[in-house]
């Protein structure tokens, strides 16, 4: 099947109210772009190409992704957007239509038309950035890239929150280049993690925004742009006043903030990103159905880039199915493992997740410092807690499992420290991501990620209280034991 990517850069296709420029890679509704992602363009391509005839949806998914491993959700997920954006069949007109047990077709006829792209389209088109270069594909994350794509024009101030590791940059970068086409004055991005005094976050942003020394935030009043906070965790109060600011003064402005923690700004929508989904022990029966798994489908994309000819085997299942468990679905952790496939082979890596720590402290050399390794992104969410925070975080990762408020602090407060001040501590370690909160069963349960444990044991076992800690922990489930019969807590 021939790609549209390789028709005439000048071909426009025009159907119904719309007109789809090739080379530009933008369809219009007589002036207005459509706000489509990069691979809802591709999905329309092939079907557009093949207009009137039915294309399956593995001849899809080979031509959409050609380098990637993905699931038939991820092409549901962009028919569903490109139904939307052209109308959704209201008005008699439907362009997309399922024919079962087969695939798409694309139903509408097409017209080839002269290239003509409105002046203030090609503008649009053409709006200015500093993104960087993206080297590999974003995985597993195109429905929450998609819910930001289609929310943030109009919330305006959306922050993507998570723990290290779990690839809010990577989403935040993958939004900004989707939405180039919609911001007429440009996407810019500010990188937060390289400054820490609030006073340079002004200039920062004059520089990035290219204004004059000293202007005002009415500089940017009449701007039609969106601009990416990324790594604010350190400078909340900054960002806060920052970003409420800048909604109050440039009603055209979009802001996409990247932290551990919500802002709290008014006006903000909060996004917390969930970590790849790994597959149950139930759903190893095959290859296919493990590989419609993103934490899976991140493993064995990055095992292949490491390891010419890395194919997944049914006897590899339920290997890479517990490395990418023991790895929380973090995607940071599972691209830093995979990258050593070549090295360990899969019993090797799975042999070291026992310390899963020492085996991420290999790095990536093309990344930014504090995501070459899982230690250097620890290391930066760590460095940043009060020694009080630091205290308490330590004496959680006794635990092995989840853990109940009552647990924590029936075996951690103590020595100085009250139970109020612990319950609080451990509120404001939730609210940075360091710890994970989990309802169910009526009660609240508080968990470590493994690769966040095991980070912080070692900080336990360097202060010399390690043994200590593991003593009293033994010591508080014996009593609980005995005075109830069951163990509470874990």
């Amino acid at each position: 099947m021939n790609s549209l990517r390789n028709s005439s850069s000048e071909a426009v296709l025009q159907f119904g109210p719309y007109a789809f420029h090739l080379g530009q890679r933008l369809v219009l509704e007589g002036d207005r772009p459509l706000r489509l992602g990069g691979r809802a363009l591709d999905v329309l391509q092939v079907l557009v190409e093949h207009a009137g005839s039915v294309v399956s949806k593995e001849a899809l998914i080979a031509q959409v992704w050609p380098k990637s491993v993905v699931e038939e959700i991820n092409l549901r997920v962009h028919i569903a957007s490109l139904r939307r954006a052209l109308g959704g069949g209201q008005g008699g007109h439907c362009y997309i239509i399922n024919i079962p047990q087969r695939g798409y077709s694309f139903v509408a006829p097409v017209q080839h038309l002269p290239a003509t792209l409105p002046t203030r389209i090609q503008t649009l088109h053409k709006s200015p950035h500093n993104l960087p270069a993206r080297l590999t594909p974003v995985t597993g994350r195109d429905a929450v890239v998609g819910n930001l794509v289609r929310q943030l024009p109009m919330q305006r101030l959306m922050t993507v929150v998570g723990p290290c590791g779990i690839g809010k940059t990577t989403v935040a970068l993958r939004v900004a280049e989707l939405l180039l086409q919609h911001y007429q004055d440009g996407v810019w991005l500010a990188d937060l993690s390289v400054i820490d005094d609030p006073a340079q976050v002004s200039n920062l942003l004059t520089r990035i925004l290219e204004l004059e020394v000293g202007a005002t935030l009415a500089t940017v009043g009449q701007r039609h742009a969106l601009l990416v906070l990324d790594n604010c965790e350190h400078l909340l109060e900054c960002c806060r006043t920052l970003c409420e600011a800048l909604m109050a003064a440039a009603p055209r402005v979009s802001i996409l903030v990247t932290s551990r923690e919500p802002l709290m700004a008014t006006g903000e929508t909060v996004l917390r990103l969930p970590p790849l989904t790994v597959p149950p022990v139930v759903a190893l029966r095959s290859v296919a159905e493990a590989m419609s798994y993103s934490a899976v489908q991140l493993f064995v994309s990055r095992a292949r880039a490491s390891q010419q000819g890395f194919t997944l085997r049914e006897q590899d299942l339920r290997s890479v199915r517990e490395i990418c468990r023991r790895l929380d679905g973090l995607p940071l952790a599972i691209e830093l493992a995979a990258a050593q496939i070549d090295a360990l082979a899969l019993v090797g890596l799975q042999a070291q997740l026992g310390n899963c720590f020492q085996l991420l402290t290999q790095g990536r050399r093309t990344a930014v410092p504090r995501h070459q390794t899982l230690k250097a992104a620890l290391d930066w969410s760590y460095e940043r807690l009060s020694l009080l925070e630091q205290r308490v975080l330590q004496r959680l990762a006794v635990f092995k499992m989840a853990f109940t408020q009552d647990a924590a602090v029936g075996m951690v407060s103590g020595d100085g420290l009250a139970a109020a001040d612990l319950i609080k501590v451990m509120e404001n370690l939730a609210l940075k991501s360091l710890l994970s909160l989990e309802q169910g069963s009526g009660t609240a349960r508080y968990r470590l990620l493994n690769t966040t444990r095991s980070y912080v044991l070692e900080k336990l076992e360097g202060s010399g209280q390690l043994s200590d800690m593991e003593s009293r922990c033994a010591h508080y489930f014996s009593q609980t034991r005995s005075t109830s019969g069951r163990q509470v807590g874990l």
